[in-house]
């Protein structure tokens, strides 16, 4: 590996900031210098919309063109965002490592509130998650939304510009940011249960080389990568996209996986959810776990909810 290893990124605070987390960890961990592992960042079609993502394809717009570099070699690895990646992929490729999970909450914020509970009765809340607004329309089905996207310091900045009483963001990329001082409330996942993989960093590379394979090994949190695994077969037991509100959370001790999922309708007037806790002690029991839990969370919503809208 004379050549260095190539970092591809999207172009935003945070995933250039996970990016160099991952570079900086590639150099402890190979006693190389951080020259090694350079950095490319790429635009992705996700970076350019304007609109809801459902509207364009979903959340594999922040990652399809990443995975393009890496098929063609122009990067070694991609970072992302685990909860950005499609549960299916592209077939030479694979996330190798999951990095230690970062708080998986979600972070309430306004600047007139001091409490999610404290929003007064028809208050305008800015979110583009669809999983939020339907959570968050079962807990209060008078209160109003409007889209708000962008990176999250253009997001606080609207905040800040009144164009909503509050707004939703995770409470991993606030820390992550060191701008944990923007968090009013941290959620409870008890009552917000957060988007599969949410909090998550995940490191794809070309299933064939094992040279990078065996460089990025070290990287890897086996409680995070279990858990990341079965909250996504949850999600793709569902065939979940930007389209269905889904959210799952799994919390493993070293032996036992405590998970749950849920599916909501999009106004909030419905959810359906499950739960277990299983001894687990490798990734496809973690997968099955999730995945079994996720068919029967779709057996008991049937009509109930609309999945393919």
């Amino acid at each position: 590996m004379q050549h260095g290893l190539t970092i591809g990124t999207r172009g935003s605070p945070l995933a250039l900031f996970q990016a160099h987390l991952v570079q900086r960890l590639l150099a402890e961990t190979s006693g190389r210098p951080a020259q090694a592992f350079p950095v490319r960042i790429l635009k992705t079609s996700g970076d350019r919309l304007k609109g809801h993502l459902r509207d364009f394809g979903g959340k594999g717009l922040f990652t399809k063109e990443l995975e393009e570099a890496l098929v063609s070699g122009d990067i070694d690895i991609a970072v992302h965002s685990m909860k950005d990646v499609p549960t299916v992929g592209q077939e030479s490729l694979e996330i190798s490592a999951i990095l230690p999970r970062e708080d998986p909450r979600d972070a309430f914020i306004s600047k007139k509130y001091a409490r999610l509970d404290d929003l007064p009765e028809g208050a305008l809340v800015g979110s583009a998650s669809i999983r939020r607004r339907a959570q968050l329309s079962a807990m209060r089905p008078d209160i109003q939304f409007c889209l708000l996207r962008g990176n999250v310091g253009t997001r606080l900045q609207k905040l800040s510009d009144e164009v909503c009483d509050a707004t939703f963001l995770a409470c991993a990329g606030l820390k992550r940011l060191e701008q944990e001082d923007a968090i009013t409330e941290a959620i409870s996942t008890e009552r917000m249960l957060p988007a599969p993989a949410q909090g998550a960093i995940g490191i794809e590379i070309r299933k064939s080389d094992e040279v990078v394979k065996e460089l990025i090994k070290p990287l890897n949190c086996k409680a995070s990568e279990l858990c990341i695994t079965a909250e996504r077969a949850f999600l793709r037991a569902l065939d979940g996209s930007c389209r269905t509100p889904i959210a799952a959370l799994a919390v493993w001790d070293g032996k036992l996986m405590n998970f749950k999922g849920e599916v909501v309708a999009k106004d909030g007037s419905a959810r359906f959810g499950n739960e277990d806790i299983v001894a687990i002690s490798n990734s496809i029991e973690a997968y099955d776990l999730g995945y079994r839990l996720g068919q029967t969370v779709r057996k008991a919503a049937g009509g109930h909810i609309d999945w393919d809208e």
